[in-house]
C-alpha cells in the first residue's frame, strides 16, 4: 500500500511542471498573469483533492467525485490501517505543494486568500488524517549523470526509478517519445494480428472455463484458450518455458531448492548484504530478489522508493527496550518479545538469511533479546543480538546468537558472548548456549573458552585447580570447560585421575597476543552494565 501511489504522484508531478510554468513569466502581461493566479490557485486545490480521491482508490477504498460532500467527509475521518505483522511500512503523513518558489507577491497574496476561504468552508469539518506520502522534486534517478527527465514509456515527463530511466537502456528521452520505423511497423503488425481475437467467451466456454476450476481449483492453471489472440498466449508460453528453464539450471546448481525463496541480497542501512540461508518471509517478499530493510525498526519492504519514504518518516533510531549497558558507541537494549513482538519477529526473520539452524521465527514471547548496537549521528546501528528463554530448565544462556556480516571478524561476536556470561554472573548462575551450534558460532565459542581458560590460569596462583572453581568463577559451564582443556590438550588422564597440565607456551602465546591488541574497545566493561535480573528468571 505504500508504493501503490505512484501514479497519483505522476500526475502532480506534471501539475506542479505546468504550474511552475505558469508562475514563471514575466510581469508585463499583468491581466493575463492575474488570470494564471486563479487557474493556478484552482488548480492546487483540484491536485490536491484528486491526489486523496487517488489514494484512497488504490489503498483498496474505491475512490468518489471530488465535489461530493458527504463523501469528502467519509474520507476525512478515515484513518490509516493498523500496523500488521508482515513488516510493511506504515502509510506516512505529508501533503503536497505544487506552488511555485518564483511566484510573484500579487500571485502569493491571492493564493493565501483562496486558503484562508477554503478554510472557512472546511472550519466545521474534523481534520483529515492524511494516509500517504508523495513524491517530493527532490527526489532523482539513482542512474549517474540522468537528470531525471523523461521515461522509458514515453508518457511521463519525468521517472525516479532505474527501470523508467531512458538512460540507463541506452536511449535518450526523445528516443523514448517518437518510436523507431522498426518499432512502428512491429506495433502494425501486432495490432493487425490482434485484430483478430475474440470479443469475449461464448456461452458454452464460460461454462467450461467454471468447469475446470471447480474441479481443479488452484491446483491447475486457468484455461487460456479463447481469452486472448493467439500471439499473446504464444508470447506468454514462451516467456513460462524461459522462466521455468532458468529456475531448472538454478535448481541443478544448488542455488535454490523447492520451496526455497528468492530473496539473494538485502539493502540494510547503507550495505548490501549477499543473503546465506532461506528465510520464511512472506510469499510476496519471498520471491523478490532483492529485499529493502530499515535498519532501525527491521521493517522489510519490497523497493528502494518505499524505503526512502519509510526513511523520512520513521522516528525509530535504536531499537525498543531499555538500554542495559553503554560505553563509548557501543550500547546493548534489552527487548521483550512479549512487549515488542513485532521488532522481535523481524529480527529472527533477518537472523534467519545468515543462520542455517534456526528455527524461532514468530512465537517469540517466551524470550527476551540482547541487541547490541553501535551509535554515530545518525542513530544506533544493529551490530547483532542473542536470545535467552525467560524461563530455561537446562540454563542456558543463550537461545540464538547472530554477528551481522558487515561487523564480522572485528571482535563484536565475542563481545556478545562475554556480556551472555556477564549476565550469567549477575543471576548467580552457570550458562551455556544452547545446541546445536552454528558453523561460526561453534568457532566462536571455542575461541572465547580458550581465551577464558587462558586468562584464568595466567592470573592463578595456587597449585591445584578445580574445573569447579574455573565454572562458578567464569559462569562456563563445566561440559564446556572439559571440551576446551581436551581440545588444547591440557587434559590429561593419570593413575585413575584426571589432571589440568598448565602449558605455558599456550598461555604466553595468548598473553603476546593480548599485548599486541593494546587497550582494545572490543572489551565488555562489568560496570557499564546497568541491569537487574528479570522477575521469574
Amino acid at each position: 500500500m505504500a508504493g501503490s501511489g505512484s501514479d497519483g504522484t505522476e500526475d502532480s508531478d506534471s501539475s506542479a511542471e505546468r504550474e511552475q510554468t505558469n508562475s514563471s513569466e514575466s510581469d508585463g502581461n499583468m491581466p493575463k498573469r492575474q488570470r494564471l493566479t486563479r487557474a493556478s490557485t484552482r488548480l492546487s486545490q483540484s491536485s490536491q483533492v484528486f491526489l486523496i480521491s487517488a489514494v484512497y482508490h488504490y489503498g483498496g477504498v474505491t475512490s468518489f467525485p471530488s465535489d461530493t460532500p458527504d463523501l469528502k467527509r467519509a474520507a476525512d475521518h478515515d484513518e490509516s490501517p493498523p500496523l500488521t505483522p508482515t513488516g510493511n511500512a506504515p502509510s506516512s503523513e505529508s501533503e503536497l505543494d505544487i506552488s511555485s518558489p518564483n511566484a510573484s507577491h500579487d500571485e502569493s497574496q491571492a493564493k493565501d486568500q483562496a486558503n484562508r476561504d477554503s478554510d472557512k468552508d472546511l472550519s466545521h469539518r474534523p481534520k483529515r488524517r492524511r494516509c500517504h506520502e508523495t513524491y517530493n522534486f527532490n527526489m532523482k534517478c539513482p542512474t549517474p549523470g540522468c537528470n531525471s527527465l523523461g521515461h522509458l514509456t514515453g508518457k511521463h515527463e519525468r521517472h525516479f526509478a532505474v527501470s523508467g530511466c531512458p538512460l540507463y537502456h541506452n536511449l535518450s528521452a526523445d528516443e523514448c517519445k517518437t518510436p523507431t520505423s522498426k518499432q512502428s511497423k512491429y506495433k502494425e503488425q501486432v495490432a493487425e494480428i490482434r485484430k483478430g481475437r475474440n470479443s469475449g467467451l461464448q456461452k458454452e466456454q464460460k461454462e467450461k472455463h467454471m468447469e475446470h476450476r471447480q474441479t481443479h481449483g488452484n491446483t491447475r492453471e486457468p484455461l487460456l484458450e479463447n481469452i486472448t489472440s493467439e500471439y499473446d498466449l504464444e508470447l506468454f508460453r514462451k516467456a513460462q518455458a524461459r522462466a521455468s528453464e532458468d529456475l531448472e539450471k538454478l535448481r541443478i546448481q544448488g542455488q535454490i531448492t523447492e520451496g526455497s525463496n528468492m530473496i539473494k541480497t538485502i539493502l540494510f542501512g547503507r550495505y548490501e548484504l549477499d543473503t546465506w540461508y532461506h528465510s520464511p518471509y512472506p510469499e510476496e517478499y519471498a520471491r523478490l530478489g532483492r529485499l529493502y530493510v530499515c535498519e532501525f525498526c527491521l521493517k522489510y519492504m519490497k523497493s528502494q522508493t518505499i524505503l526512502r519514504r519509510h526513511m523520512a518518516k520513521c522516528v525509530w533510531k535504536h531499537p525498543p527496550g531499555d538500554e542495559v549497558y553503554r560505553k563509548g558507541s557501543i550500547s546493548v537494549f534489552e527487548v521483550d518479545g512479549k512487549k515488542n513482538k513485532i521488532y522481535c519477529q523481524n529480527l529472527c526473520l533477518l537472523a534467519k538469511l545468515f543462520l542455517d539452524h534456526k528455527t524461532l521465527y514468530y512465537d517469540v514471547e517466551p524470550f527476551l533479546f540482547y541487541v547490541m548496537t553501535e551509535a554515530d549521528n545518525t542513530g544506533c546501528h544493529l551490530v547483532g543480538y542473542f536470545s535467552k528463554e525467560k524461563n530455561s530448565f537446562l540454563n542456558y544462556n543463550v537461545s540464538c546468537i547472530l554477528t551481522m556480516p558487515q561487523y564480522m571478524r572485528q571482535g563484536f561476536g565475542k563481545m556478545l558472548i562475554d556480556f551472555s556470561y556477564l549476565l550469567s554472573k549477575v543471576e548467580e548462575k552457570v550458562g551455556s548456549p544452547e545446541r546445536p551450534l552454528s558453523d561460526l558460532g561453534l568457532i566462536s565459542y571455542r575461541s572465547y573458552w580458550k581465551e577464558v581458560l587462558l586468562r584464568y590460569m595466567y592470573n592463578f596462583q595456587g597449585k591445584e585447580i578445580s574445573i569447579k572453581e574455573i565454572s562458578q568463577e567464569t559462569a562456563v559451564n563445566p561440559v564446556d570447560i572439559v571440551s576446551t582443556l581436551q581440545s588444547l590438550q591440557m587434559l590429561k588422564y593419570w593413575k585413575g585421575k584426571h589432571l589440568v597440565l598448565k602449558r605455558q607456551d599456550l598461555i604466553d602465546e595468548w598473553k603476546a597476543k593480548e599485548i599486541k591488541r593494546g587497550n582494545s574497545n572490543k572489551t565488555i566493561d562489568p560496570s557499564s552494565l546497568k541491569w537487574t535480573p528479570p522477575k521469574g528468571t
